[in-house]
Parts: C-alpha cells; sequence; structure tokens
C-alpha cells in the first residue's frame, strides 16, 4: 500500500510541504481545491521534488469546463514529469450553483461526459485526432494549431474520481483511472457498496478491478496524552458530524441504520448549531467512521480494515497534531505492508 501525505500549508506556497514528504518517504501528497487553486498549489510543488506523486483531491470539475481542466493539468503533468494525480470530484449542488454559478444537472452522466471529453482533448493532443466530441452536456470540435501544445512526452494524467454514491462512483470505474474514497466514509460501506459499484463500472468496459487505484483517506483520531487524544476525538466528532449534515452522503449513515442521525444534522447545521452537531456522534458512529487508538496501534487497525480494499491511503487527521505522529504511522504502514509481500513471496 502506498501512504500520501497531505498539504499543511496553510497559504499557497506548498514547495516546503512538498520536500518535506518526500524526503520522509511518502509516495504522494495531496491538496484540496477549499482556499487556493489545487493546480497552483501542485504545480509549485513540482519545481521543489523529483519523486512524489502530486494528487488533486479535489479539483472541483463542475466549476470548470472540460477544456480548461485539461490544459491545466496538461501542463502540471508536463511540469512535473508526469506525476500529477487528477483527483476530481463534483462537489454539491449548493456550491455549484451558488459559489461558482455553474450549472447543475444529472451529475453521474455528466461527470462520465467531462471526463471522457478530457479525454478526448488530451488524445486530440498527443495523437493528432481530429477534436470531435459531441455530448449532452459537453461539445468539443475546435482545435487548430495555435492552441494545441502537442504531445506530452509523458502522456496524459492519471484520472481518479471521487464520489459517495453508487452511480457516481460506477462512473469512476468505467472512466476513471481510480477512485478517491470520502473521509466520510466506513470499512462496511466500501466493502459492501463502493466496491462492487467500481466493479459494475469497470464490467462495463470488460475489466475488473486488477490495478485499480483506490485511494483512502480514513480518519484517525490519535495523540500522545489524554488530553490532546480528548481534543482529537473531539475535532473528528465534529468533522463527521459535518460530513453527516450533508443529504447526499446520507446513504452511508443509512447502511449502519443512523438515518435518523442525517435529519438531526442537516436541521442543526440550517439553524448554524455547528458546535452542537459534535455531541450528537457516539461512540459507535465515531468508531465506524473512525480509528480511535494509541499512535503504535493505528496502522495496525488501518489495515485489518483497508488493507486489502485501498492500493494508496492518506491519513485524515483534522486537528492540530504532531507531525512526527502521522509520519510515525505511515512508517508503520510501510513496514507492515512491506513485511507481508516479503512473508507471500
Amino acid at each position: 500500500m502506498k501512504i500520501d501525505a497531505l498539504f499543511t500549508a496553510t497559504g499557497i506556497d506548498t514547495r516546503a510541504d512538498a520536500a518535506n514528504a518526500e524526503a520522509a518517504g511518502y509516495s504522494g501528497i495531496w491538496t484540496s481545491e477549499t482556499k487556493h487553486d489545487p493546480f497552483l498549489a501542485v504545480a509549485l510543488a513540482a519545481v521543489e521534488t523529483d519523486r512524489i506523486g502530486l494528487g488533486t483531491s479535489l479539483v472541483i470539475a463542475f466549476a470548470r469546463n472540460p477544456m480548461s481542466t485539461a490544459v491545466q493539468a496538461n501542463d502540471v503533468q508536463l511540469l512535473s514529469k508526469g506525476r500529477l494525480l487528477l483527483g476530481l470530484g463534483s462537489q454539491i449542488k449548493p456550491h455549484i450553483t451558488r459559489r461558482f454559478s455553474m450549472p447543475w444537472s444529472h451529475p453521474a452522466p455528466r461527470m462520465r461526459e467531462f471526463i471522457l471529453a478530457m479525454r478526448a482533448i488530451w488524445d486530440c493532443w498527443n495523437s493528432g485526432s481530429k477534436l470531435d466530441f459531441r455530448g449532452d452536456f459537453y461539445t468539443h470540435t475546435l482545435m487548430t494549431p495555435f492552441f494545441n501544445p502537442g504531445p506530452n512526452p509523458y502522456g496524459p494524467p492519471a484520472v481518479l474520481l471521487a464520489g459517495v454514491g453508487e452511480v457516481m462512483t460506477a462512473v469512476a470505474g468505467e472512466v476513471a483511472d481510480g477512485f478517491v474514497c470520502h473521509g466520510f466514509t466506513t470499512e462496511r460501506y466500501v466493502r459492501e457498496v463502493t466496491l462492487p459499484a467500481l466493479a459494475l463500472g469497470r464490467a462495463r468496459t470488460g475489466a475488473d478491478l486488477g490495478g485499480y487505484e483506490v485511494s483512502g483517506q480514513p480518519l484517525v483520531a490519535t495523540a500522545t496524552s489524554p488530553e490532546a487524544m480528548d481534543d482529537a476525538i473531539r475535532a473528528v466528532r465534529e468533522q463527521i458530524a459535518f460530513y453527516g449534515s450533508t443529504p447526499a452522503y446520507r446513504p452511508v449513515l443509512d447502511l449502519h441504520g443512523w438515518g435518523e442521525l442525517s435529519d438531526a444534522l442537516h436541521q442543526l447545521s440550517v439553524q448554524g448549531r455547528w458546535k452542537e452537531m459534535g455531541d450528537l456522534i457516539d461512540d459507535d458512529v465515531l468508531n465506524a467512521f473512525a480509528v480511535v487508538d494509541e499512535p503504535d496501534r493505528v496502522a495496525g487497525t488501518l489495515l485489518r480494515r483497508f488493507g486489502d480494499v485501498m492500493t494508496r491511503m492518506t491519513l485524515y487527521l483534522p486537528y492540530e497534531s504532531d507531525p512526527g505522529i502521522a509520519a510515525r504511522i505511515a512508517t508503520d504502514v510501510r513496514s507492515a505492508t512491506s513485511s507481508a509481500i516479503d512473508n507471500r513471496d
């Protein structure tokens, strides 16, 4: 299993984070689209590193169009010498329509077309094929030499699609190179919903899950002192509550029989009572969504839950913590994975 890191820089300059992650032995480092543009973040990281994978988790696809995204991704792929992991996500309707003022309709079919359109654009540049993509949501039929960057010596980047629901997850299996599990997921949901949906999508193309990338972001609450552990647990409860208040993520709670919790959390969020929401996350919910343990035991639990279903993993610690703890857990996971491979051989 590959172990990745998250950018922790509060500003746009990600060079130090990326260099430190590469020196620490991480396989990749991921940045999100929240306060800054993820393409700028990974571009800066590219010039400061040589080996580490550079992932976007996530680029909000529906805030863009396939052509602009294809151009930016192609540039970063070139700059990083083939190390871009292009993670895409749809976001939810209020953000797309009210924050970005962009259209929203039929998210799964639209995302399928978005990725296929990007691939058509990249194929035009790399193989010289005529650009002639005509879909229900996107049409790309013009590419003159003046705007054609030509073949990328590193080829197109790997495309990973994030999702929660079965329909979007199946789209990922069909048209993407990998899947990004949302942090709001459980082992049971991954095994009973995510993997079957990915397999369904892969089957549409005559493929299976062999060699398919599944990237996870498991929530972890850990610390070396009782006081710090209490703070970590509280932060993780609040993060679970925040995600659980989103109606689109209700299927995860429904699977466990916790649908009423979704209603309660959503009502509190509408009222702006964010701090109270964490109090609704009891220990059963907490331990289903997060690994809660001492640092030296976290790696074993992560591997028991996800070692056979995820190909790469990023630890999700939504609170201030000692970077050394995450690095130690990552080392433990890598060591255990290497030992398992050696024993199997």
